[in-house]
This record gives structure tokens, sequence and C-alpha cells, in this order.
């Protein structure tokens, strides 16, 4: 397998895009020291895992509240946490066959595995009714815009839309990460994440179909959202060539994506600049990168060799890297585990930025009201998941309370 594993800061790889070099063997060696006192130092793949081990039972988070009451007399947080206790992000462009490889590596290394958010996430409820299909009732500026809209029509004045809320939805996402981990001890691998969001955001401003407005808007927005949580400790980058990127399109065929007005090799260079040049380096500060060549695609398990080699506990209280993973306390912990947990709603309340100043970014009035009443009225959607009666729900005389944990967007 061709591939290349790297720490940020001495990598001739990340100066110049199109240099990625291989190697036969791994090659990260550590010698490194342990400085957290909660989460062991390297995770450990199925070959070398203690099966003997059993993680306490997980907390119940999607359906009952993690409050201060029971973080003080019932449930702490770090005595589920092992090794394996960790954030996964798997990057790379579109085509790099990260799913199968995040699905992999997350069933070897006994995570859960979460798939990259798509508008799917937003527009089909928890009932599985398409909101989309209210598309001819509603003003066109409030109509869906999905991925497939954005490949074959990417200016479209729904398009900065769009971005925002694909930002939003890998936000929600990344909240629903930590709450799981925080809550059960088992580490979670994602496909991209709220961090690389701003890669597809650059790429569409640098090819004209984002102005300069909304782009503004988006980085007030993710000033005022990003700080709230805790980066990961891993991310791997799957890099292929741009012209394989191509190919891969085509022998994939899928229609939207084989037609698409978006994927020339200008645009997918840019991107490849974006992840390159901007985010691995701004990733890299505080988590670990490992990067392949993933032209050939590889072996998961070499991947997995060399994770194990990785000590996350090098570091000292001062160092950038894995700041976020060092809290002083375990009610430091709790109250984490709180927020992501319970407050998600006060979390995606940071969204609404007053910005009324770029036009494809503002409602109309009568639109919005227009809007609100069909999309508030379709099947599933009036009350809150199991109180709708049209959707089939029944006893709700003797439902007391809602479910305080939401995987969608409140």
């Amino acid at each position: 397998m061709a591939w290349i594993g790297i720490r940020v800061g001495v990598s001739k790889f990340l100066a110049t895009p199109s240099s990625v070099t291989s190697a036969s063997k791994p090659f990260l060696q550590i010698n490194l020291q342990r400085i957290c006192p909660i989460q062991a130092a390297s995770i450990s793949g199925s070959a070398l895992r203690d099966k003997s081990k059993v993680r306490p039972a997980p907390f119940p988070y999607k359906t009952k509240s993690y409050n201060m009451w029971r973080a003080w007399l019932q449930d702490t947080t770090t005595h589920r946490f092992d090794e394996n206790t960790k954030i996964i992000v798997v990057e790379g462009p579109i085509a790099a066959g990260k799913t199968a490889f995040a699905k992999s590596l997350a069933e070897d290394l006994d995570m859960l595995h979460m798939p990259e958010v798509t508008m799917d996430n937003l527009y089909i409820n928890s009932y599985g009714y398409d909101l989309r299909k209210l598309d001819p009732k509603l003003p066109p500026g409030t109509r869906s815009f999905d991925e497939k809209n954005f490949c074959l029509d990417p200016n479209h004045e729904n398009v900065a839309k769009f971005q925002i809320l694909k930002y939003k939805l890998r936000y929600s996402q990344y909240v629903d990460a930590l709450a799981h981990l925080l809550n059960t001890g088992q580490g979670v691998v994602l496909e991209r994440c709220v961090y690389s969001d701003f890669v597809f955001l650059e790429t569409m401003f640098k090819s004209g179909y984002v102005s300069k407005g909304a782009r503004n808007v988006y980085y007030d927005i993710q000033s005022n959202t990003l700080g709230e949580l805790m980066k990961p400790h891993l991310v791997i980058y799957l890099d292929v060539p741009v012209s394989t990127v191509q190919q891969r399109i085509t022998a994939r065929n899928i229609p939207h994506e084989v037609n698409s007005k978006v994927f020339t090799e200008q645009y997918l260079s840019d991107m490849e600049y974006f992840y390159k040049q901007r985010y691995l380096k701004e990733i890299g500060t505080h988590a670990e990168l490992l990067i392949y060549d993933w032209s050939s695609y590889g072996d998961v398990e070499v991947v997995v060799e060399d994770i194990e080699r990785i000590d996350f506990d090098n570091f000292d209280k001062y160092d950038p890297k894995m700041k976020d993973w060092r809290l002083e306390s375990e009610w430091d912990w709790n109250t984490a585990r709180i927020q992501y947990t319970s407050d998600k709603a006060n979390l995606m309340n940071l969204f609404l930025v007053p910005r009324f100043d770029v036009p494809e970014l503002v409602v109309d009035g009568h639109d919005a009201h227009a809007f609100k009443q069909l999309w508030l009225n379709a099947p599933g959607m009036k009350y809150d998941k199991e109180f709708n009666t049209d959707m089939g729900d029944t006893n709700l005389l003797f439902k007391t309370k809602k479910q305080d944990y939401r995987s969608s967007l409140p």
C-alpha cells in the first residue's frame, strides 16, 4: 500500500499540495510521556484490545436527561473511558473511499461510525416524510436545495443558504458525537466534520458560487459556534489526485455527479488546496494527523497499526495538542457532558446571528410566513416526535415528557 503518515509541522506534503511520498511500512515512531490521568495513551485495535475488560453500561442519554443532580448523585463521566474513547475524523476529496474506510476502521476499533451528513438529515423527518415534497407549494427562496441541486445548478440563489445549512448539520452531528462519547465511553469515527466545512465554503467562494457578504456571514456564525466544541483527537486524510477523483466520479456513475457543472479540474484542485494548505495545518495544531496516498486504496489494518503507535498523552498542560481533552476535574467532564447532552438546543441557538445585509440569505416576511405554515403542518412536523396523532402516535395522555435528546436539528 502506498501511504504517508505524518505529524503536522514536519511534512513537506502540506507545503506542496501535489507532493505525496510512498513507503512500504509505518514510520511513525514516538517516545512519549503520560500526562492525562483519565484516558489511556494509545488506541487499541481489535488484535491488541483486552477483551476481558468490560466498559460500564452506557447512560441512556437519548431517553433520559443528564443534569447537575444526576452528575452529583448518580453518574459521573470518566469511569467509562478507556484507550479508545476518542474522536477520529476521516477526511478526503469526493470519491476517495471515505465511507468504506471509516466503517472498517470503526469496526476494528469498536467505535461508533457516523456517516457524512447530507441534506436528507434535514429534509427527511423522524417519521420518514420527505419535506422536499412541499416545494411546489413554497415560494422559490424557501424551497429545498440539496447536494443534487448544487451539482446541477451551482449558481442558484440558494447556494449560500445550502452551505450554511450543511455547516449547521455538521455542527449538530458533532455535538451528537461528543454526547455519545461522554455518555457511553465509546469512541466515534466521523466522515468529515464541522471543522473542515469551511473548505467547501472557500471553494464555492473562489468559484463565484457564494458572495463575499454570504462568506462573511458564514464566518460570523462559525466564530459564534465553533468554540463551544472539543476538537478531534485524530484526523485521517485520504489523499487522491484530482485526475483519479474525476475517474472515480465517472466510474460510480451517479447522474448528478457525472453531469455536474461543479466537479471540474479547477474546482477539485481548489478544494485540495484548501484542505491541505488551510484545514490540515489548522486542525493539526490540536489533533494528530495521518495522511495516506489512497489513489489505489489501501489496507485498513496497516492504518490501525499506525494509529496504535500514537501516544495521545505526549503533551504538557501548555501544549495546544489535545488541549480540549485535558480537563482539570471530574466536574469539568460532567459539565461538558451536560452541555452536549441536555443543552443541545442552546448550542444550536448560537446560529441566530443577526445579519440582514446579505440579500440571498434574507427571506421576505410573507415568504417566511408561508414557509412556516406549510413546514410546521407537514406530516410529523406539528408536534415533537411521538406526539403526532396524524402519524399514528397513541397514548398521548400518558406521556409526561418529550424526548430530552434529539439527533436531528432542534
